[in-house]
C-alpha cells in the first residue's frame, strides 16, 4: 500500500484578493505534493478559505449584502488561482460548509467535555484586522505589533485553558525537534512559550458571523479555533474511526507564513492535545516577499499580482523564480531584473538550450531516433552517475522543504551537461567518429530525461514538453523510472524538437513611439 502524505496551506482570509504571498505558500505545497506523488505517495493536498469573523461581517455590511453572499464571491477568487497557477490541490475547504461547522462544534464539545473550556469575561485589546487579542505589553505606539489598530473590548467569553499547556507543549517540542521549521522560527516559538501562556478567549458575543457555540447561541467561536479546525475537517473529523482520518492524520506538513506561526505551533497543538488528538508532524513557516526592496502594503499600492506576473513572464518561469530565487524560509525580494535573469539565464540559456541543441543534433544526425550508444567512457559514466544520484539528493532537500537547494543540485547537473557537450563536441565527432557521437548524444538525452523528470514538480508544463520530445511515455515519468534499467530505448522515434523556454525580451519604446 502506498505511503500517505497530507499537506495543507493555511486557509486564506476572504477580505482580500489573492496576492503573491498566497501564491507563494500554495506553490510550495503544490511542488511538495507533486514531488511526493511522483515518488509513489498517496497525497492529499488541501487548501481553502477562512470565511468567518468580524472583518467579513463588516465588509459585507459595507457592501449591503449578506455575509454568505460576500464570501461566495470572494472565495471564488482563491479557487480561480488554482488553475491559473497550475496548482494540483485535491480538496478546497470553506469554513462556511456544513462539514466544517459540524467539525468545529465537535472539537468544542470535546474540549469542554475534557475540562479545557470555561465561561468568564474578556477585557482587553483586540485587533479586528488581525482577529487577535493583544496584551498591553505587546502594543507598539498604541497599535498591534502588526501595525493594525486595536480597540478595547469587554464582553462575556469562553476561555481555553492555554496557561496549563506550557509544559506539555515544551515537552512536545523537545520530543519532536522537527515539528517547527526552520530552526529560527522554532527558537521564536520556544521563547514565546517559555515566557508563559495566558488562557485564550475562544468565543465572541459582539458579532454573529461565525460558528455558533454548541449550547450557547449568544456566542460564536473565535475565528482561529474555527479556522485551524479545517485541517481535521477535511480528513473526516469528528469521525475519528473513519479510514481517511486514520490514514491521513496527523498531517505531515502545515505550510504557513511566519506571521501566523504562533497560531499553528502553539494554539493548534494545544487545542488538539486538549481534545485527545495528535498534533501535526510539522509546521513550516516561510518568509515574506518585498517588492523592489519595499515592504508590500496597501498604502504603497505595491502588491504583486501573481496573475500579472504570469501574463508577463509565463507560468513556469514564475513558479521557478519564486522557489529558486530565495532560500525557502527566508524573506525575499521580488525584482523585475532578477525575474528576467532567472528566466533567461537558468531556464532559456541553461536548461532550455541544453535540451534544444542536443535534440536538434539528434534530429539532424541520428535520423530523429534515440541514438545507439557504444561503450561508455569515464566521462560518460561520471555524468550519468551524477544524473542517477540526483533523485536521492533532491528527495532529501524536498523533505526538508529546502526547495532552493534541490534546484541548485539539479542545475549543477545542467551545468555539467552543458560543459560535457562543449568538451565532447559531438558536431566534430560527426565527421571523425560517428559511433562516438551517437554515444555522447545518447548520454546527453538520458541526462536530460533525468532533469526533465525531476523538474516536473516546479515547472510541470515545460517538463512535460521536454519529456514529450524524448518520447517518454506518460506512465514512465514517475521517479521509479530514474534508474539505469529504465534508460531511453535506442532507435525510438523522437518528434521534431521545439524550444521549451523562450527568452524574455523587454520592449523598449523610443521617443517616436516605435518599439525596438
Amino acid at each position: 500500500m502506498a505511503q500517505r502524505y497530507y499537506i495543507t496551506t493555511p486557509i486564506y482570509y476572504v477580505n482580500d484578493v489573492p496576492h503573491i504571498g498566497h501564491a507563494y505558500t500554495t506553490l510550495a505545497c503544490d511542488v511538495m505534493a507533486r514531488f511526493k506523488r511522483l515518488d509513489g505517495y498517496d497525497v492529499k493536498f488541501l487548501t481553502g478559505t477562512d470565511e468567518h469573523g468580524q472583518k467579513v461581517e463588516k465588509a459585507a455590511e459595507t457592501e449591503g449584502i449578506a455575509p454568505q453572499d460576500f464570501t461566495n464571491r470572494v472565495s471564488q477568487n482563491f479557487r480561480d488561482l488554482l488553475p491559473a497557477m497550475n496548482f494540483s490541490a485535491d480538496d478546497f475547504i470553506r469554513t462556511t460548509e456544513d462539514r466544517h461547522v459540524r467539525s468545529c462544534q465537535a472539537i468544542w464539545e470535546k474540549l469542554r467535555e475534557n475540562g479545557h473550556i470555561y465561561l468568564d469575561k474578556y477585557a482587553g485589546w483586540y485587533s479586528v484586522r488581525d482577529e487577535a487579542f493583544y496584551a498591553e505589553s505587546e502594543l507598539v505606539g498604541g497599535k498591534a505589533p502588526t501595525g493594525a489598530p486595536v480597540e478595547w473590548v469587554e464582553e462575556p467569553s469562553y476561555f481555553f485553558d492555554l496557561s496549563k499547556w506550557q509544559e506539555p507543549l515544551l515537552a512536545f517540542y523537545e520530543a519532536n525537534p522537527g515539528f517547527i521549521e526552520p530552526q529560527t522560527r522554532r527558537n521564536e516559538v520556544l521563547s514565546f512559550v517559555k515566557g508563559g501562556l495566558k488562557d485564550l478567549s475562544v468565543s465572541r458575543t459582539s458579532f454573529k458571523w461565525g460558528v455558533p457555540v454548541p449550547g450557547d447561541d449568544d456566542h460564536i467561536m473565535y475565528v482561529w479555533l474555527d479556522a485551524l479546525t479545517n485541517y481535521i475537517t477535511a480528513v473526516g473529523y469528528p469521525d475519528t474511526d473513519s479510514q481517511e482520518f486514520e490514514e491521513r492524520w496527523p498531517a505531515d506538513l502545515h505550510m504557513v507564513g511566519k506571521d501566523i506561526l504562533r497560531f499553528h505551533a502553539v494554539y493548534w497543538p494545544a487545542f488538539l492535545m486538549g481534545a485527545g488528538i495528535a498534533p501535526p508532524k510539522r509546521v513550516y513557516a516561510h518568509g515574506w516577499w518585498t517588492n523592489e526592496g519595499q515592504k508590500i502594503s496597501k498604502s504603497l499600492g505595491n502588491a504583486i499580482d501573481p496573475l500579472q506576473l504570469i501574463d508577463q513572464f509565463g507560468l513556469d518561469a514564475v513558479r521557478y523564480f519564486l522557489l529558486r530565487e530565495v532560500p525557502f524560509g527566508n524573506d525575499g525580494d521580488f525584482s523585475q531584473a532578477a525575474m528576467v535573469s532567472r528566466k533567461n539565464s537558468d531556464l532559456a540559456n541553461d536548461l532550455g538550450n541544453l535540451s534544444q541543441r542536443v535534440l536538434s543534433m539528434i534530429a539532424k544526425n541520428c535520423g530523429g531516433l534515440v541514438p545507439s550508444p557504444g561503450d561508455f567512457s569515464d566521462a560518460d559514466q561520471v555524468i550519468l552517475g551524477r544524473a542517477d544520484a540526483l533523485l536521492a539528493k533532491t528527495r532529501a532537500h524536498f523533505d526538508a522543504q529546502a526547495f532552493h537547494k534541490a534546484l541548485d543540485e539539479i542545475w549543477e547537473v545542467v551545468s555539467l551537461a552543458n560543459r560535457y557537450v562543449d568538451d565532447q563536441a559531438p558536431w566534430a565527432l560527426r565527421k571523425t567518429d560517428p559511433p562516438r557521437m551517437e554515444t555522447v548524444l545518447y548520454v546527453l538525452a538520458e541526462v536530460i530525461r533525468h532533469l526533465a523528470t525531476l523538474v516536473q514538480p516546479v515547472v510541470p508544463d515545460s517538463a512535460a514538453r521536454m519529456l514529450d520530445q524524448l518520447a517518454v511515455a506518460p506512465e514512465a515519468r514517475d521517479f521509479t523510472h530514474l534508474t539505469a534499467e529504465h534508460r531511453l530505448t535506442p532507435g525510438s522515434a523522437l518528434p521534431k524538437p521545439t524550444p521549451i523556454f523562450p527568452r524574455h525580451v523587454e520592449e523598449h519604446v523610443e521617443e517616436e513611439g516605435q518599439s525596438t
